[in-house]
């Protein structure tokens, strides 16, 4: 089984068209059954995806002293760099997830957590909200961004560039989905126009970790409404399918994107939507494609970039399921749980607790 693929530039094309519409309920179907679709953006140009994972290739290869400099662990890393064995997989000692996990087949199960403590990757944090025009309850929402001195020229041309590429990307999407669920085409989008929206690529060390099944993310959701990706350099990614429970090798054509279903839309679409459970692994896919880059790039650093995206809702929205998405969720799937409710703020500083960044 492979992630469905649909046109997001069909749909921007001419939104009251059939065509169009036929892509936003083929978005919409992708979501609801697989946790993930494969968007295609016209706009998002592989030149910038380039630049974008050469910079932060360039960056991670910084000495430590240089990368300590730019954390902010007062502001639960939610800007800056987050350095690696930091970040701990919700999975590895959640009873729901372990429950998720016993659920699967064995031949599907992903990679054994137990004696996996934080993850080896790093991550950065730049911040590509809308300051509200209120004072937010929640003043992490709008911290500074940090821009790393060494590469203080290039920085925000090339991040501005590429993360404003994803983020109008990701906002089609959630156009897309509204209209596809049958509701209004902005009800995603004004829900979270002053999201704290994060460009968010993490980094592995290839030389480092690049022992076949080395565990880069361990299995997990994402706590925002839509996670989108560009192309990475080495494969690695696994998804979990919520209608087969089977695991998937997540792959970007050319000219594509990858976009997962968050918490915050499994929440507001109470259940209808599951956040997509997914890992990244050293897998073989990942060790041929270090051979052929140490092949054809010599000189560049051996680090594997992510190119990442998280949109949420804007963190003082009130945060509960839609009766109507829910009931449907119900009717196709039987009972789901009991969300509750609570501002979008909340819901993140309780899930940031769970993966030990607060």
């Amino acid at each position: 089984m492979s992630i469905p693929i649909v046109s997001l530039s069909t749909y921007l094309a001419d939104p009251s068209s059939a065509a169009a519409r036929a892509e936003a309920a083929a978005l919409a179907e992708s979501l609801i059954t697989t946790g993930a679709v494969v968007v295609r953006d016209a706009r998002a140009r592989a030149a910038d995806n380039d630049a974008f994972l050469d910079l932060f290739e360039d960056y991670f290869a910084l000495p430590a002293t240089e990368l300590t400099a730019d954390e902010r662990p007062e502001l639960g890393y939610q800007v800056g760099v987050t350095l690696e064995n930091t970040e701990k997989p919700k999975c590895g000692r959640d009873q729901e997830c372990q429950q998720v996990i016993a659920g699967l087949a064995p031949s599907e199960r992903p990679l054994d957590l137990s004696a996996h403590g934080a993850d080896p990757k790093c991550r950065f944090f730049h911040r590509m909200s809308e300051k509200p025009p209120y004072t937010s309850a929640f003043p992490y929402s709008s911290a500074p961004n940090v821009v790393p001195s060494a590469l203080k020229g290039r920085w925000e041309p090339v991040v501005d560039t590429w993360g404003h590429q994803l983020k109008q990307a990701v906002e089609g999407v959630a156009r897309m989905l509204a209209v596809g669920l049958g509701l209004d085409e902005n009800a995603f989008t004004s829900a979270g126009i002053y999201g704290s929206h994060l460009l968010a690529p993490t980094a592995t060390d290839l030389v480092k970790y690049g022992q076949l099944d080395s565990i880069y993310a361990g299995f997990h959701t994402d706590l925002n409404f839509l996670t989108i990706h560009g192309q990475s350099r080495y494969p690695g990614l696994n998804v979990w399918a919520r209608n087969t429970g089977g695991r998937m090798p997540a792959r970007v054509p050319a000219g594509c994107l990858l976009v997962q279903a968050g918490k915050q839309l499994e929440w507001l679409t109470g259940g209808l939507v599951k956040a997509g459970f997914h890992e990244v692994v050293c897998n073989d896919a990942t060790l041929a494609a270090i051979e052929r880059r140490k092949a054809s790039h010599p000189d560049r650093p051996l680090i594997r970039i992510s190119s990442t995206f998280f949109w949420h809702l804007s963190p003082d929205y009130h945060l509960a399921a839609d009766p109507g998405l829910r009931a449907r969720a119900e009717a196709r799937f039987g009972e789901q749980r009991e969300y509750g409710a609570m501002p979008v703020g909340e819901q993140v500083q309780r899930e940031l607790g769970l993966i030990a960044l607060m």
